[in-house]
């Protein structure tokens, strides 16, 4: 697999460890994945690690990291989004994709093709189309501007209005994939194309197959030459080809069609070779046979078309690709539970740094430790630190059967670690000594999945709801926030009263009040008194379900 998505949104990238023609054993790791090294589990980074409190930015356990870990690019992800639109035949008549939108300039479609879909390595940002689509507009009383347009352009230039897929608010990436899918269409010139496609196929896959055959005879007949013929015969007339007993000359090899010869007896009196030959044959054949099943599938598909779902015509899938340094509010982990976000990246020169100069690349809260009794962060940051002064990659430690804090020790006191595996550190900023040893070592951490890039978010005016005619909930409907009874309970308790009822009316479900505050800001003139909001009417309208006569008497604006 090459750059494909998973569930996470991560991307999925194989890479081989071997090479054509090398010799393999049984427990040989022929590929690397997206977790992994030549063979081995890689999910994060061995780092220098400091537990000690710096200027209050580890409180709560916040992580303090070195700019070198961003530099490096040792905590950067690829992460691959994919967005889909269908084209669906509506009561109004069929959306189509296109590049020709209603109203929407040159320069926003110049990376779109003629179906209207982005090509593969533009770079998209917030905003940008990523699919052009048209959506047939309803019979309503035209504008005279509209008039005027249909009487210039034509009929089509006003029935039509702009659908199409933008790039989602904070999205910077590189499209790397697109799809499209579609019905089975029955026109002359679909069949033709059809015709073509599948004839193009066949053609590739005769291709594959050849070259299998052919690097299957030539493997066999270099394996043959210069042995003993026992029973080569032809499988159809089952004469001999060449004579039993005799050496197996290169001209008589290469004479030889592989397919003609008749596999049930052993070609030479070599028992290697002849094994040899079987695991060959059997090989291609197998390999052959995938093709030939590979290619029905395809045909298959290119026949009966996409399966969508009722009333989806065409389907568009879009891929983008995200590079993802580590950043503030990323979250972070050890291997013992301990978790934290990180608060602050400071230059590495700022940094606490050992006695040598090296400065240290992160900085944990030592009151992490005792009240969770998760100790193994400490013993893996002695263990750590003395291995790699040994030079040493990694240290394996049996499940239930981990290293000894004896054992631990005796490998610090042969790197030359103080037994309490506590050194000096000097201020970054300063150069002064900080007043207590700190423990510092190698730990292992890694990036978590909760990135600050995907939950940062901000409204100014979106979507309401239907029913309450409040503003939406969530990043996905590009919603608001929710002011919940506790927090009218903080602003209560402080008496901040019009602060509190402008979040409950004009902020929230006061649909008069909206629209005659936004009226008050472009004019500049003073807010308008709050009207009623629609969470009220919709408590009476909900007792007048229950049978409940309740009626709001008088004027409302009184």
């Amino acid at each position: 697999l090459k750059f494909e998505r998973s569930n996470q949104d991560m991307c999925i990238n194989q890479r081989p460890l071997v090479t054509v023609g090398q010799k393999i054993g049984n427990d040989h790791f022929i590929a690397d994945g997206a977790a992994s090294k030549s063979g081995q589990i890689a999910l994060g980074k061995n780092i220098l690690c400091a537990f000690m409190p710096w200027h209050g930015y580890n409180f709560e356990d916040a992580i303090l990291i070195s700019d070198r870990l961003v530099s490096e690019d040792l905590f950067t992800s690829i992460h691959v989004e994919e967005f889909e639109l269908q084209v669906r035949d509506t009561k109004r008549g069929s959306e189509e994709l296109t590049r020709e939108l209603p109203n929407v300039s040159d320069e926003a479609v110049k990376d779109l093709d003629s179906r209207g879909i982005i090509r593969v390595g533009a770079k998209v940002e917030s905003g940008d189309i990523l699919v052009g689509r048209v959506t047939p507009k309803g019979e309503t009383e035209a504008s005279p501007e509209e008039r005027l347009l249909r009487a210039i352009f034509g009929d089509k230039a006003g029935d039509v209005k702009d659908a199409s897929l933008k790039a989602p608010p904070g999205m910077k990436g590189i499209v790397i994939n697109t799809e499209l899918l579609e019905r089975k269409k029955f026109s002359k010139a679909a069949r033709k194309e059809e015709k073509e496609e599948i004839a193009e196929l066949v053609d590739k896959y005769d291709g594959i197959i050849a070259d299998v055959r052919k690097r299957r005879d030539e493997v066999v007949r270099e394996a043959i030459v210069g042995k003993r013929a026992k029973k080569i015969i032809s499988q159809s007339s089952g004469e001999p080809l060449v004579g039993a007993g005799k050496k197996i000359s290169k001209a008589a090899a290469n004479r030889l069609v592989i397919d003609e010869v008749s596999t049930r007896y052993d070609w030479t009196d070599s028992k290697k070779t002849n094994e040899e030959i079987k695991g060959i044959l059997k090989k291609a054949s197998s390999l052959i046979e995938d093709k030939l099943i590979e290619l029905k599938i395809r045909k298959d598909k290119i026949i009966r078309g996409d399966e969508l779902d009722p009333g989806v015509l065409q389907m568009v899938k879009v891929h983008v690709a995200m590079k993802r340094k580590i950043t503030v509010g990323d979250k972070m982990a050890g291997r013992h539970g301990n978790k934290g976000v990180i608060s602050r990246i400071l230059p590495r020169e700022d940094m606490p740094y050992l006695e040598d100069g090296t400065p240290v690349d992160i900085v944990l809260n030592p009151l992490g430790v005792p009240s969770r009794m998760n100790i193994g962060q400490i013993l893996e940051t002695h263990l750590g630190w003395a291995l790699k002064k040994l030079g040493y990659k990694q240290a394996y430690t049996p499940v239930f059967n981990g290293a000894r804090i004896s054992e631990i020790k005796e490998l610090m006191e042969k790197a030359g670690i103080p037994e309490s595996g506590k050194v000096t550190l000097y201020d970054g900023h300063t150069g002064e000594p900080f007043d207590n040893v700190v423990t510092v070592g190698e730990i292992y951490m890694m990036k978590l999945a909760h990135l600050a890039d995907d939950k940062i978010h901000a409204r100014s005016i979106g979507p309401y709801s239907l029913v309450t005619q409040q503003p939406l909930g969530g990043k996905a409907q590009f919603g608001g926030q929710r002011f919940g009874e506790m927090e009218v309970w903080a602003l209560e308790a402080y008496g901040a009263a019009h602060t509190l009822q402008e979040i409950l009316t004009y902020k929230s479900d006061d649909v008069r009040g909206r629209a005659k505050m936004y009226e008050s800001i472009v004019k500049g003139e003073n807010p308008p008194e709050p009207g009623v909001p629609e969470s009220f009417n919709v408590l009476m309208k909900e007792m007048q379900g229950l049978c409940l006569d309740v009626q709001l008497i008088g004027d409302v604006d009184e």
